[in-house]
């Protein structure tokens, strides 16, 4: 589940006491298959270190608006004993590649340890359920914190200061902080495992299905129109052409796709002609940004068999 904002919990806020009777020892990093910037890292060997664990995917939109905050305070704070992991649990399959997770890494400008997670080992032995999700651990090993979704940086970061003896920071919101707007629409997953936000008189269940021109979509919905296969993870374009419709509210739209050939797509907005959008590989691909927030209809015209999406994001 991804999460644009959740409130920061932190038992370091509290009396000692309390602190001592509700922390528990962090669990160590379990099925790594690949570590990127790093050796292989544990929890053990890091004690008298403050570790922070950065739960995150990089097709989320919301793990890459995260993404420069938790470098800032890797970068920041490495050198005065921080030490700061990021633990890559993919949403879907294709996030598996360590080559794909290696060049995303690069390009969002990570440079702290990456632990490939890609059977969600770690993930369960965390019992986490979110992406981004940062947990806070002390210098003996304990789990004093938590965040889930995006937010509470400067709470992160004056928590981290306290761990380190250097005094904690006023809690105001950091520069660039994300904030969504009221009603904005939510996440919208195609793959029947999570379906959301299909609006069609047509199944969505797994298997072929021909999708009829559904006119506009109810708000935050989307509707399909051709023949699609429904898989778990994605609906993916198996006739000569078809279209996506969205109808949504926010000041964003993204797109996590994959083509193995690109598929130039034909974009409108409002009914007015946007730039086109190539896919090729698997990705997150950016489709409408309007600048302010607002209610909007966007078209999709897949020229061509091939496409798979994912899933629609906003923000």
């Amino acid at each position: 589940m991804k999460l644009p904002i959740r409130p920061l919990a932190f038992l370091l806020l509290l009396s000692c006491s309390t602190i001592a009777a509700q922390t528990a020892t962090a669990p160590d990093f379990a099925g790594i298959d690949h570590w990127i910037n790093s050796p292989p890292l544990t929890l053990a060997s890091l004690r008298g270190k403050v570790v922070l664990v950065d739960f995150w995917a990089y097709s989320c939109i919301n793990c890459v608006r995260a993404m420069p905050h938790v470098e800032h305070l890797y970068e920041t704070y490495k050198d005065k004993g921080l030490v700061v992991v990021g633990v890559h649990s993919p949403e879907f399959d294709f996030e598996k590649n360590p080559a794909d997770v290696t060049a995303a890494v690069q390009q969002l400008g990570v440079t702290y340890p990456v632990a490939m997670d890609s059977e969600h080992a770690t993930w369960k032995a965390w019992h986490n359920q979110y992406w981004p999700a940062e947990y806070l651990i002390d210098q003996n090993g304990q789990l004093i914190g938590h965040q889930y979704g995006e937010g509470g940086y400067q709470r992160m970061e004056s928590a981290i200061r306290m761990l380190l003896g250097q005094g904690a920071q006023s809690d105001v919101a950091a520069a660039g902080e994300y904030a969504p707007g009221e009603g904005d629409t939510p996440e919208m997953l195609l793959g029947t495992e999570a379906q959301t936000g299909l609006d069609s008189s047509e199944s969505g269940n797994n298997g072929l299905h021909h999708f009829p021109n559904p006119g506009q979509p109810a708000p935050n919905h989307y509707a399909l129109t051709g023949i699609w296969n429904m898989t778990d993870e994605y609906a993916g374009l198996v006739g000569s052409k078809g279209d996506i419709q969205i109808r949504f509210k926010a000041t964003k739209l993204y797109m996590v796709a994959s083509a193995s050939t690109p598929i130039t797509l034909e974009v409108t907005i409002d009914g007015k002609p946007q730039t086109p959008v190539t896919v090729q590989g698997s990705r997150l691909y950016p489709l409408f940004d309007g600048g302010t927030d607002g209610i909007h209809v966007l078209k999709l015209h897949v020229p061509a068999k091939g496409l798979q999406v994912y899933s629609f994001s906003f923000g």
